[in-house]
């Protein structure tokens, strides 16, 4: 609403509405002040309360063994064994006499030469009949899923059922390969616990002997009979791309408008594109490329969709193209630390070897194919060292194309894995790995020797990062004091509020800056909540531990060379004696962990760290009660009920404030029309007067 003052007066009414309405917005003023306070003094407690979290989290270091139990190892012979040493070790020495055999991965090394450029298609670089005759002709799909936890059966929904080769299909669930079995006796004579078959029926359904657990990653590579793709035409189509490579024969190709067939085309064995039933150069639309898939189109002889103008739709030209691709099979089998692997491996004609090698290496059945384009042989190479098949070989290849492309035949050289062979503290033993761990202690043994110059290991105290660590801790206290300490201790200005918005009008933003950083400034100062705080940690500290893990030459913090400061106005923070605490430290490790991190089921019995911890933990809790955090609605605590009780009183002060300014109005209308009034009785008599 327009309100317009002062015509018949002369008087300047939004002025006056305006002063009488200062006076008597006097009290939400204060309201707003209040509540600006309270929600600094929330923000001050919370910020303290993220202080507090982040030495709790220091402080749940420092229960941890690992930051007392710090370990240094030597050895007489670097060359022949290292070690290492976990908090888990004990302090001690281990003497290795002998090492007869060093661990080793089993490799197979191809029965010959072969000639492949390992980065062109595999299928291009046939070039015997009986090499061709080693590829199959269908086309490769991929089914992936994540299971419900539900299911043991999995319907691919392959249309029609088209589907070959079912027992050379790749399983994998969780990277985990299946072996594949298409046997209905055979699948039913495994025993229903099996965990490293599948069976595929007729239809195509997958079956696991067991529900595949909840989340898993299902993977099925399968081979479809023929694969059909619908590509659309632009009105400037130079190419399509089929979805597949190593294109062996072309089924169907068929032009669609509008979903209608309209025009059939025929590829001959060169790859050429002829309108059906011709083989007329003039009839030639376009060539496929069989390697990549790629149809390339002749300029005007492929019947192409208009162009339309924008905003407007013409007809819909697509191209149905059903074909088949070149592919074949093989699979790995290895014997490693966790069991048996398998992996069954679909290979596309177009594939490279650079590619499937990749494919191999990075899978769970743990080996590493490796090509010598130079020498033409090839190994593969058990990424795991030591022997763990009973019987035969580590590594098992099977399939055509490895056997007889590959020659990873009968005639492969194997060089079997071994397991090290050594003696250690007198007791001669064997492990797969050259690095293996022992009571804590990983040893890594590097050279064979048998000259009776055994190698002696040394487990030691690393008192120097045990004492840096405490260090740390210490120095982490002495941060969280000095916050809180000048936080509880800012001077107050009580002189300076919260700006008013016509305060903040006066005031320029350096001004406004200023003012607010003394307005803020001592709002927790004297708090009892964090007084008692710094009180109850002080206290923890000067406590001596008594339990029966710490002696009592070093029950208590001085005795460890750590101390108060002098200057009391520093609140409590600590020093430490260098030389004390680091004697303390190797001369009894135990008692000294143990003052800090030690457990009891009293104060007196727990050790620093404890009590530190349950100190800081009922103060978090305490701060949260009284401010809350960023995820608290105001009824969950102290300083937000007060809050919501303010926001209720201001909304409560702000409609009245609006009654009493439209009275005002209302007075200075009313005013307003009695002048008017007046002034026309005055005019009217003027007027009878001059008449």
């Amino acid at each position: 609403m327009v309100r317009i003052g002062g015509l018949a007066s002369g008087m300047d009414i939004d002025s006056l509405v305006s002063d009488l309405m200062k006076a008597e917005r006097m009290p939400l003023d204060k309201l707003k002040q209040k509540k600006q306070v309270l929600e600094w003094q929330r923000d001050d407690f919370r910020s303290m309360n993220t202080l507090l979290l982040d030495f709790r989290s220091e402080l749940t270091q420092m229960k941890l063994t690992t930051k007392y139990r710090a370990r240094t190892t030597s050895s007489t012979n670097a060359e022949r064994v290292t070690a290492t040493a976990s908090s888990a070790a004990g302090q001690g020495s281990y003497s290795i006499s002998k090492v007869e055999q060093l661990a080793s991965s089993e490799r197979v090394l191809n029965s010959g030469k072969i000639n492949l450029d390992s980065s062109r298609g595999l299928y291009e670089q046939m070039t015997s009949e009986t090499e061709i005759g080693l590829w199959k002709q269908g086309a490769v799909e991929t089914k992936s899923f994540v299971a419900d936890g539900t299911k043991a059966t999995f319907d691919l929904e392959i249309p029609g059922d088209k589907f070959l080769d079912a027992s050379s299909w790749s399983v994998k669930v969780n990277g985990k390969g299946y072996k594949v079995l298409t046997d209905p006796t055979e699948w039913g004579n495994l025993d229903e616990t099996d965990n490293s078959h599948v069976f595929i029926d007729g239809t195509g359904n997958v079956q696991f002997k067991q529900n595949v657990a909840k989340d898993s990653n299902v993977r099925i590579d399968y081979i479809a009979e023929t694969k059909t793709d619908t590509i659309t035409l632009a009105h400037d189509s130079k190419s399509i791309q089929l979805s597949k490579g190593s294109i062996n024969a072309i089924n169907s190709f068929v032009l669609k408008v509008d979903g209608a067939q309209t025009k059939e085309y025929d590829v001959d064995n060169d790859g050429n594109v002829f309108k059906k039933g011709s083989t007329d150069p003039n009839d030639k639309v376009g060539t496929l490329d069989r390697k990549t898939g790629k149809i390339e189109f002749i300029d005007g002889k492929m019947d192409l969709p208009p162009k339309t103008e924008t905003g407007t739709t013409g007809p819909k030209y697509t191209v149905e193209i059903n074909y088949n691709q070149n592919y074949t099979t093989f699979s790995l089998d290895t014997a490693t630390s966790k069991g048996a692997m398998h992996e069954t491996f679909i290979v596309q004609g177009n594939e490279s070897l650079n590619q499937l090698s990749s494919r191999v290496n990075s899978s769970n059945v743990g080996i590493n194919m490796f090509y010598d384009q130079q020498s033409g042989q090839m190994t593969l190479n058990r990424t795991e060292t030591g022997k763990f098949a009973k019987t035969g070989n580590d590594i098992t290849a099977k399939g055509d194309f490895m056997e007889k492309l590959l020659k990873f035949d009968e005639t492969a050289v194997v060089t079997a894995g071994t397991n090290a062979d050594f003696t250690i503290n007198g007791i001669k033993t064997n492990r797969s790995s050259n690095t293996f761990e022992m009571n804590g202690v990983t040893f890594t043994l590097k050279q064979k020797f048998e000259d009776n110059q055994p190698v002696s290991i040394s487990i030691n105290n690393d008192s120097n990062q045990v004492f840096e660590n405490i260090k740390e801790f210490v120095n982490k206290y002495n941060e969280l004091i000095d916050k809180i300490q000048k936080k509880t201790s800012e001077e107050r200005y009580r002189g300076y509020t919260p700006l008013t918005d016509d305060q903040r009008e006066q005031l320029s933003d350096k001004q406004q800056e200023q003012w607010e950083e003394k307005a803020k400034s001592g709002l927790l100062r004297r708090d009892p909540l964090l007084a008692s705080v710094l009180t109850n940690m002080r206290m923890s500290f000067s406590q001596p531990v008594m339990n029966d893990k710490v002696s009592s030459v070093f029950n208590q913090m001085a005795k460890l060379g750590i101390t108060t400061t002098g200057n009391y106005l520093e609140g409590g923070k600590l020093e430490i004696n260098e030389a004390k605490l680091r004697k303390a430290i190797e001369e009894d490790p135990e008692s000294v962990e143990n003052f800090f991190r030690g457990d009891g089921t009293t104060e007196g019995q727990k050790g620093i760290v404890q009590r530190l911890y349950d100190t800081v933990n009922g103060t978090m809790d305490k701060l949260k009660e009284k401010a809350g955090n960023s995820f608290s609605t105001l009824k969950q605590f102290a300083i937000g009920r007060t809050l919501e009780g303010l926001n209720t009183r201001i909304d409560g002060f702000e409609g009245r404030l609006k009654q009493v300014e439209d009275r005002y109005w209302r007075q200075f209308t009313a005013m307003e029309k009695a002048i008017q009034r007046s002034n026309e009785q005055s005019m009217f008599l003027m007027n009878q007067f001059g008449g």
